[in-house]
């Protein structure tokens, strides 16, 4: 008896699901044509071919860019994880079974003062894990960038993935005690005329710190500023000026006794600035677990979720 064979999965071309997949992500053409190294009209052409298979539109189009319709919305959010594992399985089938690379990224920051040090200690409790850590401020993508762990900063509002986030972290006023030797620093008012040292990074700025006091704060120029927090860590090392930046950045600094928090704990804004982000599928690689489980031990309290 010859049974009749199965219909054929009905499945679109990559090209045009991976087009659809990079314009949903930035709800612009000509920026997912850049990340896919093709044309605008290239890229529009697949989504076009996409929504004829389909029959139904996938996005609003306007003179501010793409908007995911419902059926677009559900059809991306159904495509994300075939994606995922299809990534997944491509990478298991190139991995030498016998070596395991965890590749890192993270921002600046994090990764020079807190990750870096640290390195030598990951490395001897895993001495079979080859580590690779990228640091910048782009936004990566987990597959594309063949990326595991992605350690950011800012709010946490990451849909889809999941979300480790360092806990006990506050943001401070830290001082070289050389400078706290030539300014006597009794109260958060003693500050208001003082050099206070402007980073871009903390999610609470001197403005909102000194609020918290009950302090209005002079509208005056910060004689220093700087965008990376690892640059107004450094300056205030060098007794530039008072910095307010991230307990959990600043720790080594306060262990060499090179920075002293100006006040005590009852002065400091607690935040959940740090997280380790990563696609579900990647809690399931040994080497991240092991990479999670070591970052537990050496911050010495489990993560908040």
């Amino acid at each position: 008896m010859i049974r009749p064979e199965k219909t054929p999965l009905h499945i679109p071309p990559l090209k045009a699901i991976l087009a659809f997949e990079q314009a949903a992500r930035f709800g612009n053409v000509a920026r997912a044509a850049e990340h896919l190294n093709l044309t605008p009209s290239a890229v529009s052409h697949q989504i076009a071919r996409l929504e004829a298979m389909i029959g139904r539109p996938l996005f609003h189009r306007s003179s501010k860019g793409l908007e995911l319709t419902p059926v677009g919305s559900q059809y991306l959010h159904d495509i994300s994880g075939a994606l995922q594992r299809l990534g997944t399985a491509t990478e298991r089938a190139a991995t030498d079974a016998n070596q395991e690379c965890l590749r890192l990224h993270s921002v600046p920051s994090f990764g020079l003062l807190w990750l870096l040090p640290r390195l030598e200690q990951l490395r001897a409790s895993n001495p079979d894990l080859e580590i690779n850590l990228s640091c910048s401020y782009e936004s990566l993508h987990f597959s594309r960038d063949k990326m595991d762990v992605d350690i950011r900063y800012g709010l946490a509002n990451w849909p889809n993935l999941e979300i480790r986030t360092l806990p006990q972290e506050s943001i401070a006023v830290f001082a070289a005690p050389s400078l706290l030797q030539a300014k006597k620093v009794d109260s958060p008012s003693d500050l208001l005329d003082a050099d206070l040292i402007f980073s871009e990074a903390p999610l609470v700025q001197w403005p909102q710190w000194f609020a918290q006091q009950g302090l209005s704060m002079p509208e005056r120029r910060y004689p220093l500023s700087f965008d990376r927090s690892y640059m107004s860590l450094e300056a205030a090392v060098h007794g530039l000026g008072f910095a307010l930046e991230s307990t959990l950045l600043a720790h080594d600094y306060i262990q060499k006794g090179k920075l002293v928090p100006v006040f005590g704990n009852e002065l400091r804004s607690p935040v959940s600035a740090h997280h380790l982000v990563f696609p579900h599928t990647h809690a399931d690689y040994p080497r991240v677990r092991r990479f999670l489980a070591w970052m537990q031990t050496e911050l010495g309290h489990p993560f908040a979720y």
